[in-house]
């Protein structure tokens, strides 16, 4: 059993991975914005209000935790890089053995065709441009660390990524999207949990970027 801390437990891929943890039965603290609000998902774990951009409170909660999952959402550019850097220094100042960092990174930073990130090409969705260089931010933060802290970015689909079923079937990659035979790159929240929490109990990724897909 590992002990882990969920940031953005609330949302929709956090109270999916908090869910999958939970029933493995690893053990899990929820953090969110307002616990009295927390959903039905989450009922029976340990429920507490954080900010993963706060250092100082975020070394209190992770410590003694084996993993971090950063799972936040929220408007503007800075929030992804900003806990990024939070919770890195928090877990740097904490004693060997220190947390792990799993990052929920965006599936826009993953390579197109042309070898460039997505959130760069000239058709993407200017309403998704924040938080895409946000996380594409994130990731370049984490890619210039020490390796003092062990962290892995984890990357959904860059568009087909939807509540689904779990199957727990999915295949990982690297820096450009896993599709099928049809070049198509698809993953249900469920199982993006899944393959998650498959890291967490077999870590194979230590300070690497990945995704997963169908």
């Amino acid at each position: 059993m590992s002990k882990i801390v969920i940031f953005g437990a609330g949302g929709q891929a956090g109270r999916t991975i908090a869910a999958e943890a939970a029933g493995r039965g690893h053990q899990v603290t929820a953090v969110l914005r307002d616990p009295d609000r927390a959903p039905e998902q989450l009922r029976g774990m340990a429920l507490v209000a954080g900010d993963a951009t706060d250092k100082d409170a975020a070394r209190d909660l992770v410590a003694g935790a084996d993993v971090v999952v950063v799972a936040i959402g929220g408007p503007g550019r800075s929030l992804w890089r900003d806990a990024a850097e939070a919770l890195v220094t928090a877990i740097g100042d904490l004693p060997e053995p220190r947390p792990r960092i799993i990052h929920m990174g965006g599936g826009a930073t993953l390579l197109g065709p042309e070898g460039t990130p997505f959130l760069e090409s000239p058709s993407f969705p200017a309403a998704y441009l924040d938080p895409a260089t946000g996380q594409a931010a994130a990731l370049d933060y984490y890619r210039s660390t020490d390796g003092s802290v062990t962290w892995t970015y984890f990357s959904p689909p860059p568009v087909d990524f939807h509540p689904g079923a779990r199957t727990g079937s999915y295949r990982i990659g690297h820096d450009e999207p896993v599709v099928d035979d049809e070049g198509k790159s698809t993953l249900s929240y469920e199982d993006f949990a899944v393959a998650i929490v498959d890291e967490i109990e077999r870590p194979r990724h230590p300070n690497e970027r990945i995704t997963a897909a169908y």
